[in-house]
Order: C-alpha cells, then sequence, then structure tokens
C-alpha cells in the first residue's frame, strides 16, 4: 500500500484563517487520506499538534524573552508607541478594507477606509456643530455678565477678608480683579514665555510622531498579507479555521477594545449631559440647561485621556458656575466626583469587562504600566496591547504543552 500524500497550499490570504474560504487545494488524482474524505480541519489537527515546551526553555529562555521584551520598551521610548500605535489603527482599519477590497483593488480600498472614517468623524462633527456653536455662541454673548459678576464677587470676598483683619490681598484697592490679574500676568510674563515655548516644541514632536504612526499605519496594511504570513510561520500552526487564526484573533481582540471605548465614551458622554440638563431645570445650575450638548459631548471626548481626561472634560462646568453661580460650582464638584466614582467602579470595569474580557484588576494594572512606561500615550495603548496579550496567551494555551518537571512522560 503506498503512502498517503496530503498537499498544502503555500498561498495565505490576508489575515483571513488559510482555508477558510473552503475547498480543497488536493490536486485531482492525488490518493486520499483513508477510505473516507476527511475535512480540512481535521487534517490540521492530525498533522500539528501541542509543541512541548522543554525545561530548559522555561527555566532561561522564557524569563530571559520577558526582560528582554521589557528593557527593549523602555528603550525605545516613543517608537515604541509609533509601532504599537500604527498596528492599533491597522488593526482596526484592515476588517473594512478587506470589504472594500472585495469591489476594488487593494490600494484604493485602503484609502477609501481612511476617507470613510474621517467621513465618519466629518459627519459626527456637523451634526453636533449647530447646538455646540448656538452654545458657545450664547457663552460668548454673556460673556461680560460673566466677568462682572466674577469681579464682584471677588471684590466681595476682598471686603469679607478686610473686614476680619486678613492681609490677604486678592484685589487690590482701586482696581478690579481683572487688573490685578493682568499685573500678575505680566509679572509672570518670562516664565509664561518659556511655558509657551516648551509647549510649542511639544506640539511639534506630538504632530511627526503622529505623521509617522499615521504614514507607518498605511504600509502596515498594504503589506497586511506578509505580515499575516509572517506572523502565522512564528507561531504555532492553527487548525486552519478561523476561529484557531492568530492574526484574526488578535484583530478581533482590538475591534472589540474599539466597540468598548467607543461605548464607554457614549455613556459617560450622556450622563454628564443629563445631568447638566437635569441640574439645569432644577435650578440649581442654570447655565447647565444652555450648555448640556457642549458640556456633555466635551466629557464624553476627553474620556479618551485616562486619568486625567475626568478632571479635564469637569473643567468648563465648574469655570462658568463660579463666575454665575458659585454655590452651584460646590454641587457641580460633588456631582463629577459622584459621576467619576461611579464611572471607575461600575461603568469602566463593566465595558471593558465584556468587550475585553479581561479582569478589571488586570485592566488598571494595564493602564498602570502604560501610563509608567510612556505617559499619557501608553495609557491609551495599554488597554488594545492588554486585548491582543490575552489573546496571544489563549492561543498559546491551546498549541503549546510545557514539559513537566517530573521523571514521566509530558501529558498530552
Amino acid at each position: 500500500m503506498s503512502d498517503t500524500e496530503v498537499r498544502h497550499s503555500e498561498t495565505e490570504p490576508e489575515l483571513e484563517a488559510p482555508g477558510a474560504s473552503g475547498g480543497s487545494s488536493e490536486p485531482a488524482g492525488a490518493p486520499r487520506a483513508g477510505s473516507a474524505s476527511a475535512p480540512r480541519e481535521q487534517l490540521g489537527s492530525q498533522l500539528t499538534g501541542p509543541a512541548i515546551v522543554p525545561r530548559w526553555v522555561q527555566l532561561v529562555l522564557l524569563p530571559l524573552a520577558l526582560i528582554g521584551l521589557w528593557e527593549l520598551g523602555r528603550a525605545l521610548g516613543t517608537l515604541m508607541v509609533v509601532l504599537v500605535g500604527a498596528g492599533v489603527i491597522a488593526l482596526i482599519l484592515n476588517p473594512l478594507a478587506r470589504r472594500i477590497e472585495r469591489l476594488l483593488p487593494r490600494p484604493i480600498a485602503i484609502v477609501l477606509s481612511y476617507l470613510t472614517i474621517l467621513l465618519v468623524f466629518a459627519g459626527i462633527g456637523v451634526l453636533l456643530s449647530a447646538p455646540v456653536t448656538d452654545q458657545l455662541g450664547h457663552f460668548a454673548s454673556h460673556l461680560p455678565r460673566f466677568i462682572r459678576r466674577a469681579n464682584a464677587d471677588v471684590q466681595a470676598f476682598q471686603t469679607f477678608l478686610d473686614r476680619r483683619g486678613l492681609q490677604v490681598h486678592i484685589a487690590q484697592q482701586g482696581q478690579t480683579a481683572l487688573q490685578t490679574l493682568q499685573k500678575q500676568v505680566l509679572k509672570s510674563s518670562g516664565s509664561i514665555l518659556s511655558f509657551s515655548r516648551d509647549v510649542l516644541g511639544q506640539l511639534v514632536t506630538i504632530s511627526i510622531d503622529l505623521i509617522l504612526t499615521f504614514v507607518l499605519s498605511v504600509y502596515m496594511l498594504v503589506y497586511a498579507r506578509e505580515i499575516g504570513a509572517l506572523v502565522r510561520r512564528l507561531m504555532p500552526a492553527g487548525d486552519g479555521t478561523p476561529s484557531d487564526d492568530y492574526p484574526l484573533l488578535i484583530q478581533q481582540a482590538v475591534s472589540g477594545y474599539v466597540r468598548g471605548q467607543l461605548l464607554f465614551c457614549l455613556i459617560m458622554g450622556a450622563s454628564s449631559g443629563l445631568l447638566m440638563e437635569l441640574m439645569g431645570l432644577l435650578g440649581v445650575f442654570r447655565d447647565g440647561a444652555h450648555y448640556a450638548v457642549f458640556f456633555g459631548l466635551f466629557y464624553g471626548l476627553m474620556e479618551l485621556i485616562p486619568y486625567v481626561g475626568p478632571i479635564i472634560g469637569a473643567v468648563p462646568p465648574v469655570v462658568v458656575a463660579l463666575a454665575t453661580q458659585p454655590i452651584a460650582a460646590l454641587w457641580l464638584l460633588i456631582v463629577f466626583v459622584a459621576l467619576q466614582q461611579l464611572e471607575g467602579h461600575l461603568v469602566a470595569p463593566q465595558v471593558f469587562r465584556i468587550s475585553l474580557r479581561i479582569n478589571p484588576i488586570l485592566v488598571i494594572v494595564a493602564l498602570l504600566l502604560g501610563y509608567q512606561l510612556y505617559g499619557v500615550p501608553g495609557a491609551l495603548l495599554a488597554l488594545p496591547v492588554a486585548t491582543m496579550a490575552r489573546a496571544t496567551v489563549l492561543y498559546l494555551r491551546g498549541h503549546l504543552v510545557f514539559e513537566p518537571w517530573t521523571t514521566g512522560q509530558p501529558r498530552l
């Protein structure tokens, strides 16, 4: 009886599981495997079993590899942020590019993918521009009244301090609060100039990094087929189905993160806007009803920035309240503190637990590590990297077996 020969196609679809398109790659007339034709998934499982990791690799190479990756990440610095950011963007846009590629060539599909995302954001901006513009115009028209009210409050507080013999000069005699503030600003003009120069330098650096990230993500999409084939050669072989294809699993994990982040920003922004509207209707913060859309939109966008985002998002309503209803500023602080507690203990863990399928403790640890290594950009990329790490660990658990530290044979 002659030996059975099974031929496998060497062509890898772009970020698509080998064999997902169906069909047999065995030429006509080739001998069959057994008396009946076996499905390709069964052949893959028969030909590729779990790889055994020897004890010396567990003891030496794995710890050295983890330490090396940590040191490499620290050494690369901003370059690592650019590489990871470009990879995340490419993984987000690749499903859309693949759908368009069914009708058009790949380069045109990539360009249309970026244009589609830009048009979506532009459409959202147009829909929100009318109410936001009206609210900003209303704020600009009432700004002189806000300033007069703020000046009167400062003068009243200065009088309160003077009557009690407290030598604290907030507004000097014969000057308005704005004149006092202007004088203090002029005294610090040198420091402000230096600070502005540093900020401008940082903006130039950030702009260059963003351009490099964008260009690199385009090239990653162009060479996605080659990158997917390389990753499959480096990782243990799967069974040929989409559910066991490593590049596809990574792509699905990042897509889940994006859905979770957008849902989280929507929930928090809508909650903030509704609270402002409610406080305005109740008379606690009358201007809240006028600027509810702007405050909610700004708060939702700031949720994209870890740690400091919720604090920055609460600044505009608190500043307006200080100028119009100082007591309302205190209520706003209480409301936003309660909202942030609800966000941190309920909304964020539940949303990201469902979309990322990661324990909330690990979510917090990932954010802390990302911020410690690369600051705010690292914290922004921490969760997508955590999702990719989880998908990698789960994939390796199904395709690797650690050699036990006993004298017996490894159990598969």
